[in-house]
């Protein structure tokens, strides 16, 4: 019996260790998520400005 209730507070322990270690990775996605949407609307904006290059194919680099 014994055994069996260390082997529950165990598996309680790792339950609780991978709920914390989740909601830290969701936390640190939505803070991603929004760093990639500011930076999407930034483009966006610079786009529309017209203040990005373009990119054609043929073109050579700037340093040859």
């Amino acid at each position: 019996m014994t055994q069996l209730e260390e082997r529950i507070a165990h598996l309680m322990r790792i339950t609780d260790d991978l709920s914390d270690t989740v909601a830290a990775q969701a936390k640190e996605i939505d803070r991603l998520t929004a760093r990639v949407e500011m930076l999407m609307r930034r483009e966006a904006e610079r786009e529309a400005e017209g203040t990005g290059g373009v990119v054609i194919g043929d073109e050579r680099p700037p340093h040859y």
